[in-house]
């Protein structure tokens, strides 16, 4: 297998943890990527290489702005080489009723799940196309694509993702790059499974498969995505939600 060069956002926390994991594996170099405010990052790394993962270059920068997004791109080529394969991750929720919503908690969701993909993207799918191959995988939600009350910020942003795979997909189709987009149900990760133990058994109730996703299993999906056999596949949602929602 090439060794390619794989920049992940949202990389420390539990979804981004094991698709670098899963880069890893493959033989890819990781850059993940994370926000200043995470303060746990020397624990995250000797959390890895307890793992096995020593090689993960870190960049810092907040998804949200175009300028940090320009430096963190930059320091992953200088430190890794050009991106060969981009993961748009990055994602917060500030969940509330649409009625009582504050015009601050819609446009940090907005910002950081929607905006952050052109801000990335930008830096990376016109040199993938010159250099005639690239991955894009940018991760929206199973919300994003049936909705959810008290979720109309976090929805919005997350069904605009899907529209952006779709769109940008057309665009670079002649290019050798792809772009897809994963819809992820509820996934075991470390927060969700610090809910108050009933209000996880109602989660798990709810879906058709009576678990929840292993984070790993998202690593997967995302490995194959960003391999040659993917090639045949852009513009798609890979809907992996254990059943919850079936289109």
């Amino acid at each position: 297998m090439t060794q390619r060069v794989a920049f992940v956002t949202g990389a420390m926390g539990g979804l981004g943890t094991a698709i670098c994991q899963a880069f890893a594996k493959d033989g890819h170099k990781v850059v993940a990527a994370y926000h200043p405010q995470f303060d746990n990052k020397d624990e995250w790394l000797k959390e890895m290489a307890e793992a096995g993962f020593k090689d993960f270059v870190c960049v810092a920068g907040d998804v949200s702005s175009l300028e940090d997004c320009q430096k963190m791109v930059a320091e992953a080529e200088a430190a890794a080489g050009p991106v060969d394969i981009l993961v748009n991750n990055a994602g917060i929720t500030r969940d509330r009723m649409f009625a009582k919503m504050e015009k601050d908690q819609w446009d940090a969701v907005i910002s950081t799940n929607l905006t952050s993909l052109f801000n990335l993207t930008k830096q990376c799918s016109a040199k993938m196309a010159e250099r005639g191959w690239g991955r894009i995988i940018n991760i929206s939600s199973v919300n994003g694509v049936k909705g959810q009350a008290g979720q109309t910020n976090y929805s919005a942003a997350k069904a605009g993702v899907i529209g952006f795979t779709k769109a940008l997909a057309q665009e670079l189709a002649t290019k050798g790059v792809t772009v897809n987009a994963i819809a992820p149900g509820y996934v075991a990760t470390k927060m969700v499974m610090a809910i108050r133990e009933d209000v996880l058994k109602s989660i798990i109730d709810t879906i058709p498969m009576k678990r929840l996703a292993k984070p790993e299993e998202m690593g997967a999906l995302c490995s194959y995505l960003a391999s040659d056999l993917a090639g045949y596949m852009t513009g798609a949602t890979m809907n992996i939600n254990g059943g919850l929602y079936l289109q």
